[in-house]
């Protein structure tokens, strides 16, 4: 009974359900991850694959397999005709608008360490909600592609 004497014990509930921008947050900044994942496997010379469980029918048996397979995770970085590098931030498909004035949709920077923390000080910021209003944008054009 002594360590709980000295705990702080509160009332709380958890919640179910998750707001949906702290969701389309959590979402964008798992996929950032993955993009400094890969930056820094390609720094160090190596090849970026990790793996998920991918589920399907067995169509002669008709079981359902589960296997581990790589999961493809594509650059949104690339080299411009200049030589340095630009980064588009993705949401699903379509990428973000990130100045609505000039219509920016990159990011130039000039090697791959500033890549790297230029994702590294993205994830933090959209943790903050710096680009909610870009993403609700592209979410809610998604959503109207599903019309009834």
């Amino acid at each position: 009974m002594t360590v709980l004497s000295n705990l702080k014990l509160v009332v709380s509930k958890k919640h179910v359900s998750v707001s949906p921008i702290v969701h389309r947050r959590n979402k964008l900044v798992t996929r950032l991850q993955e993009q400094i994942d890969l930056c820094e496997a390609k720094k160090a010379g190596n090849t970026y694959a990790p793996k998920h469980l991918k589920t399907y029918k067995n169509k002669q048996t008709g079981e359902r397999m589960t296997v581990e397979t790589v999961k493809r995770v594509r650059e949104w970085f690339w080299i411009n005709d200049t030589g340095k590098i630009n980064l588009a931030i993705k949401y699903g498909a379509k990428t973000l608008t990130l100045n609505k004035k000039t219509k920016a949709n990159c990011i130039e920077l000039n090697s791959g360490e500033e890549l790297i923390n230029t994702l590294k000080g993205l994830k933090a910021d959209i943790l903050n909600g710096a680009l909610d209003e870009a993403i609700q944008e592209v979410s809610s054009a998604t959503k109207l592609g599903f019309g009834k």
